[in-house]
């Protein structure tokens, strides 16, 4: 457990601006609140790198010289807290480099990449879900976000899986800005809306293929993007907004409509119950956890989506801000720093790093 004393931190992600998505949004977040509680944070990302675009999503940047470039800014840094978000180059050449040297490190398991990759290349589960169960398991601890994603960790065979909560921005999401999308763009209500990365394992042909009165709104950018508009020509797509307009845009729905199936929590799950939206969503992992409790309170999940959206639709607007108010931000940063292993404290640590780290 991290003390509450200032350390060096040391953070590797393959995710990172100008992507946009959960994991940066959530890894920003947290560095700024360590930031502020004191800590020196260095994040190593691919921009560190030489890099190259990522097939099918050009937003995304692959380093390929990680693996020989990464241990001389680690060494430069000396860290005492060694943390990895993410399974791709830059993530292996910390975990290389962490082992290499005694460091016990933390890891976290945000994005369900067996599951992306067998939609995509039918690549069996057990051969993805092995590679990632051998990188996670030499940590002290992999982070995970909800009860149902820990239990489906495990029974994989993952050790020291441990809980780490999001949370949501209450003052950039909120009921009382919102836009009237039926008057500026001449369409009728009721708003069925989805946000957030338009890839083709966000599954947003389900939602676009419902029978639901009114006009189904798409918010966000992706490769997949060509592809709906030529086939769904009576949806609304807006593409990327600003953080302004965003949050008005947000609450200008009737219902917000999770469609994943892979998802291990859904960020914009909480952005839309903060701006009064209540979220209908298959019975997965991600929508049950978040709406546990407040099922046909805040929204509705479940195997039919179509029937999730209208059994959704009239929720009450307030109990969606309130249920959203639960989780904060601060709480995750609490969750993630305390999850957090010094080096020195380790039995694993070669005795002249320990001794060096007892001597700063």
């Amino acid at each position: 457990m991290l003390p509450s004393s200032s350390r060096r931190i040391l953070i590797a992600t393959d995710a990172w601006l100008p992507q946009v998505n959960g994991v940066v949004r959530t890894m920003t977040t947290v560095i700024d609140g360590l930031r502020r509680r004191g800590h020196d944070v260095r994040l190593v990302h691919p921009g560190d790198f030489r890099s190259v675009p990522c097939p099918g999503y050009s937003e995304i940047r692959l380093a390929y010289d990680a693996a020989f470039r990464f241990a001389r800014l680690a060494d430069a840094f000396d860290p005492e807290i060694v943390h990895i978000v993410t399974e791709g180059p830059v993530g292996m050449a910390a975990r290389r480099w962490a082992r290499k040297r005694g460091y016990p490190f933390t890891t976290s398991y945000h994005t369900r990449f067996p599951e992306y990759l067998h939609t995509r290349t039918r690549l069996p589960l057990s051969l993805s879900y092995g590679v990632l169960r051998r990188f996670h398991n030499a940590s002290v601890g992999t982070m995970a976000a909800t009860q149902t994603l820990m239990d489906d960790l495990r029974g994989r065979g993952f050790r020291h899986v441990i809980p780490w909560t999001r949370g949501v921005d209450i003052s950039r999401f909120s009921p009382g800005a919102r836009r009237d999308l039926t008057a500026e763009l001449g369409v009728e209500g009721p708003i069925w809306m989805n946000v957030g990365r338009v890839a083709v394992e966000k599954n947003l042909e389900a939602f676009l293929s419902l029978d639901l009165p009114g006009t189904k709104v798409v918010v966000g950018d992706g490769p997949h993007l060509p592809h709906l508009k030529a086939r769904f020509p009576a949806a609304v797509f807006l593409g990327r907004l600003d953080d302004r307009d965003l949050g008005r845009t947000y609450a200008a729905a009737d219902v917000f409509v999770f469609p994943s199936l892979t998802d291990t929590f859904g960020l914009v799950i909480l952005e839309a119950l903060a701006s009064g939206v209540p979220v209908a969503a298959y019975d997965v992992m991600g929508p049950r956890d978040i709406l546990a409790g407040v099922e046909g309170v805040v929204g509705a999940t479940g195997r039919d989506l179509r029937a999730a959206c209208l059994s959704a639709f009239g929720a009450d607007r307030a109990a969606c801000r309130a249920h959203a108010e639960r989780f904060t931000w601060e709480a995750c940063i609490d969750m993630f720093e305390r999850a957090l292993v010094p080096a020195k404290d380790s039995p694993s640590l070669p005795a002249e790093r320990a001794n060096r780290a007892d001597a700063a």
